[in-house]
């Protein structure tokens, strides 16, 4: 039973091209090695953990020093009046309706609003400081500022850079290189670790895409290293790379209140992630492995769903670009970036934004819009 759904997942029909079977990809010619599925998963499953733990040494030894430095404080919350009723009530919904309201106000003889301002003010409780959101983002941007730069070190010496047909001559027979093993072992490592710590992270708005983000990342190297897509691999994670660098920038600017340096960041963060995210990665990338593969290769059945997982990435990058370009337009006009529309949960409510205003009225008096005075609470991400 086991050997059978061993051979239907691993099925040759499925993974490889026509006339090329397993053991021809486990025995190379002397000299030469091809990729290894189960190889690339030892290394990097405890990889990822250690990701985790490099991460939390990162943030303690290098993040929150430089946020002291930046004088940017993990700050106390104001504290909710302890509540048995209502503290049981927030475990299983964080905002009650009008009717529990209603029969929370009956029950403990509270007006309706006492009971707003108490969740309003027991939801601000559990958010993360702005010091934990800075040491987040300086991880995030430590390691694709390190990512980018070592796989641009790799794909400049590398034809199928420039010309991307040479990702498809001779496939699925292509060596491995350290250079592509390393990069897909760090980038895989690195988005189980997302995937991991997006549960204990600041929560977004975009949770669920961030999900499927993560999710389909992960399915497409997993896949295009086990048959052997390695060439264009690269080419579709390096081109990912490259605007987070700049969005991770902006939020540490935005953190440490240099809001001119984080409105130029998030420009040119916006343009980068247009040129990289809607330029090079469809026109380039996609369509290399759309219609150059075709024409080289051929399509067989796991061609059709790495094309699939290829184009849900680029239609959340379209929805991605619809919220940034709304951001940068008022970076532009007003001359400052308002509040990210996929900042955390509770960053949008009224005495969040009031309570800001008055701490930073005397930077935004000449501003028409004062009330909007935090910005990129979100991720990408990475992305």
């Amino acid at each position: 039973m086991t050997s059978f759904i061993s051979a239907w997942i691993w099925s040759e029909r499925f993974w490889l091209p026509e006339n090329v079977s397993w053991p021809d990809l486990e025995h190379p010619p002397a000299g030469v090695e091809y990729p290894r599925l189960q190889h690339m998963l030892c290394h990097a499953f405890p990889l990822a953990v250690g990701v985790l733990l490099l991460r939390l040494l990162f943030e303690r030894l290098v993040a929150k020093p430089c946020a002291h430095i930046l004088q940017i404080q993990a700050g106390v919350p104001r504290r909710a009046q302890p509540n048995a009723v209502l503290e049981r009530l927030y475990q299983s919904n964080t905002s009650p309706d009008t009717r529990q309201l209603e029969g929370l106000s009956k029950q403990l003889d509270w007006e309706e609003r006492k009971i707003q301002r108490w969740f309003r003010i027991r939801r601000n409780q559990d958010r993360p400081s702005t010091q934990k959101k800075f040491c987040e983002s300086m991880w995030r941007f430590t390691f694709y500022l390190v990512i980018f730069i070592y796989a641009i070190c790799h794909l400049w010496v590398s034809p199928w850079m420039w010309d991307t047909r040479k990702c498809w001559y001779n496939y699925p027979f292509q060596p491995l290189s350290p250079g592509q093993y390393n990069y897909y072992v760090a980038e895989l490592a690195f988005y189980w670790s997302l995937m991991i710590s997006q549960f204990t992270d600041v929560k977004r708005k975009d949770f669920m895409i961030m999900l499927v983000h993560h999710l389909a990342t992960i399915l497409l190297i997993t896949i295009s290293f086990g048959n052997n897509m390695l060439r264009v691999g690269t080419l579709v994670m390096c081109a990912h790379d490259a605007s987070d660098i700049f969005l991770e920038a902006a939020k540490l600017a935005n953190y440490a209140k240099y809001q001119r340096l984080c409105d130029s960041l998030f420009v040119v963060f916006s343009i980068s992630f247009f040129l990289t995210r809607l330029i090079i990665f469809p026109f380039w990338v996609l369509y290399s492995v759309l219609f150059e593969s075709w024409q080289i290769v051929g399509p067989y059945q796991a061609w059709w769903l790495l094309n699939g997982l290829l184009l849900v990435l680029q239609t959340l990058h379209v929805i991605w670009f619809y919220l940034i370009a709304r951001i940068a337009v008022k970076a532009i006009f007003k001359g400052k970036v308002s509040k990210d529309d996929r900042s955390d949960i509770e960053s949008s409510t009224d005495e969040d934004i009031s309570s800001n205003s008055n701490k930073n009225a005397h930077q935004t008096s000449k501003l028409k819009d004062s009330s909007h005075t935090s910005v990129l609470n979100g991720e990408t991400h990475d992305h």
